[in-house]
């Protein structure tokens, strides 16, 4: 019995020791990468010497600030973007039976698998073809694009948690169709259409290639502005602006996975 025990206590232990090295693992350079942007050296040589230098700057750097900006305004408008349209989508394949229904849904997943480099380059050439040209405005077709097989994925998967029941119940009580949606559909398919936008967000904030391709001269986002700053001469001001980034989104997941109750009550 005692060996039982010990062999159990093993193999918690073992478990709980590679938990902690595989989040050292993920975290251990975002850690780093915050705590020399608080370091005075510009190279990141030791000792440390701390300062907030590189955020006084940063609050000077109109280019990564504007960057940032054109990052966050295209995420957002991609997030709602994406969202409507994949919710309307994810609701039709769940909901109706038509011609060709299979073939769209399989059509879902080479955005996903195709490399963004070949999406990038297509992309590029199809909005030159039809003058759509290079902008903000196609970054965010093209963001769009790449986030909405997400979004009808993962609410077409609550969908499929859920099943028609609900509708059907609301719909014997006298509710129209669309009194079933608003009141019954909508609030029980919210945590998929939540964690589908943030999907949707991290997808499009993340995006580096195709805002690469489809950026004009002197209009850039954050992840290309970032690419051109490690070129050039990488400074710690990038790392004042990502440890920003980083901490309003991990707050905005922790507020998420707190209000939808993600992993169960305690």
């Amino acid at each position: 019995m005692n060996q039982a025990r010990w062999v159990v206590l093993m193999s918690e232990g073992a478990g709980r020791l590679w938990l902690f090295l595989v989040l050292l693992f993920l975290y251990l350079p975002i850690l780093v990468l915050a705590v020399m942007g608080l370091n005075d050296s510009v190279h990141y040589t030791l000792p440390f010497a701390f300062t907030t230098r590189w955020y006084e700057d940063l609050a000077g750097n109109e280019r990564l600030l504007q960057a940032s900006f054109n990052s966050v305004a295209v995420a957002l408008a991609n997030t709602l973007i994406a969202t409507t349209l994949g919710t309307m989508a994810a609701l039709a394949f769940a909901r109706y039976r038509f011609r060709g229904r299979t073939a769209l849904q399989l059509l879902l997943f080479p955005p996903i698998t195709i490399p963004w480099l070949i999406i990038g380059t297509s992309m590029l050439v199809l909005f030159f073809w039809t003058g759509i040209g290079r902008g903000l405005h196609a970054m965010l077709l093209g963001h769009v694009a790449l986030s909405l097989p997400y979004v009808i994925i993962v609410v077409g998967a609550r969908l499929a948690s859920i099943g028609p029941d609900l509708e059907e119940a609301a719909a014997s009580l006298g509710a129209t169709p669309f009194q079933s949606l608003v009141r019954v559909q909508l609030p029980v398919m919210a945590p998929g259409i939540v964690a589908a936008a943030l999907f949707a967000f991290a997808v499009s904030f993340d995006q580096f290639v195709i805002s690469y391709f489809l950026a004009p001269p002197g209009v850039s986002v954050l992840p290309v502005e970032i690419f051109s700053a490690i070129r050039k001469g990488f400074t710690p001001e990038v790392n004042a602006i990502s440890t920003i980034m980083i901490v309003v989104s991990m707050t905005v997941l922790l507020l998420f996975a707190r209000l939808s109750k993600f992993g169960g009550e305690r």
